[in-house]
């Protein structure tokens, strides 16, 4: 099956009771037993549930990996691989452009934990490989990151990890929010983990909390189920059902995303308040080619710099009528957010601009309206 069809089929097969084409949202919580220890495969739902395998089951095909493990939101997923896969004294090599709440987990949690993160502000794997050291156990890397859109080489990135991966355990994880199995598969070129907060484009609607782990390999997969069921940071049937209807229709959602986002893009190139329009579609992206070659298009995202800084982005922020002023992204409806005062914020401001996230900087969830409307709403708000 191809990636159109599996987002349909797997994981949804009918009702075997009923044959209700679309399975049942399970959503109790604990599961009558024969005798002790004797049940028909579930037994409480924190550990498993129907809802929740079936699911995974679609994650785990859509990615092309051995399986999926979901949990309570994305940041929860993230949570789930440092919790499952290092230990204290353990390192992260990882890429400076990353969501803030990403960098929070990083530093605030898990670095009193015992856990050492190194960043680059260079995404060149060369810049990577230099970091890697020998407690080195994760490399993580978003692509398209978050929220200046550069693009790192996975399949680069994957070789390095691979080449240190013979003499010590270290494992390539990709966060692949932004760009979702419809337009990038990263275990296709060699990592390790796909995260996914299902918040954004696999929910698509602006309706859910949850996040996924896909692994490449079943021997990781072990740790991670035991860190779900353990610490106990899981989605609920409903969240569930919703993801998987979300899923469903993924593909043909990118493919709006993308062809706004790109004429959204082309219009802001030819506006002067903007200093920056940043879209690896665009031909003068720094890793455009890039993109072309690893992507199968280049994503529902733009990102622009206004001249007048703050005063000018809080002016168009508070000016759109179908652009909403919110954090998240991927939702059917279009989203503008100012990073750093909202999903940055945990960021050091002196970290923030040294990578590029300034204070006149906006970013664009470009939804699945009519384009033409969209950007008469963005040219009716700009100062």
């Amino acid at each position: 099956m191809r990636l159109a069809t599996k987002a349909i089929h797997v994981g949804q097969e009918p009702d075997p009771t009923t044959g209700a084409t679309v399975p049942p949202i399970h959503v109790t919580s604990t599961y009558t037993q024969q005798a002790p220890g004797e049940h028909k495969g579930y037994e409480y739902s924190r550990t498993d549930m129907p809802t929740r395998r079936g699911l995974e089951s679609c994650l785990a095909a859509l990615e092309g990996g051995a399986g999926a493990v979901c949990f309570a939101s994305g940041l929860a997923a993230t949570s789930g691989v440092i919790g499952g896969l290092l230990r204290p004294g353990d390192s992260i090599v990882a890429f400076s452009d990353l969501y803030g709440g990403t960098y929070r987990l990083f530093e605030q949690i898990y670095g009193p934990w015992g856990l050492v993160t190194r960043y680059t502000d260079d995404p060149s794997p060369e810049a990577i490989a230099a970091l890697i050291d020998d407690t080195t156990r994760l490399v993580w890397i978003e692509t398209p990151t978050n929220p200046l859109l550069r693009l790192l080489d996975i399949q680069a990135v994957a070789k390095i990890v691979q080449a240190k991966a013979a003499s010590q355990k270290i494992l390539l994880a990709v966060d692949n929010t932004f760009a979702t199995p419809v337009l990038q598969r990263p275990i296709e070129l060699g990592a390790d983990l796909v995260v996914h907060s299902m918040t954004k484009y696999i929910g698509g609607h602006s309706d859910l909390l949850s996040g996924g782990v896909i692994a490449a390999r079943e021997e990781l997969l072990e740790p991670l189920r035991f860190q779900q069921n353990a610490a106990g940071a899981v989605p609920g049937a409903f969240a569930c059902y919703l993801a998987q209807r979300g899923i469903k229709t993924l593909e043909v959602r990118l493919q709006r995303h993308c062809a706004n986002a790109r004429r959204i893009a082309e219009w802001a190139k030819k506006q002067d308040v903007f200093s920056r329009v940043i879209y690896p579609g665009l031909p003068d992206h720094p890793d455009h080619d890039l993109a072309s070659r690893q992507m199968d298009d280049f994503g529902g995202m733009v990102t622009c710099v206004l001249h007048g800084g703050l005063e000018a982005a809080r002016h168009v922020m508070t000016s759109t009528r179908l652009f909403s002023c919110a954090e998240s992204l991927g939702g059917v409806e279009s989203l503008i957010t100012h990073p750093a005062i909202m999903t940055h914020a945990s960021i050091p401001r002196e970290i923030r601009e040294r990578t590029g996230v300034v204070d006149g900087l906006i970013r664009l969830s470009c939804g699945i309206e009519n384009v033409e409307d969209l950007i008469e709403d963005l040219a009716q708000a700009l100062p």
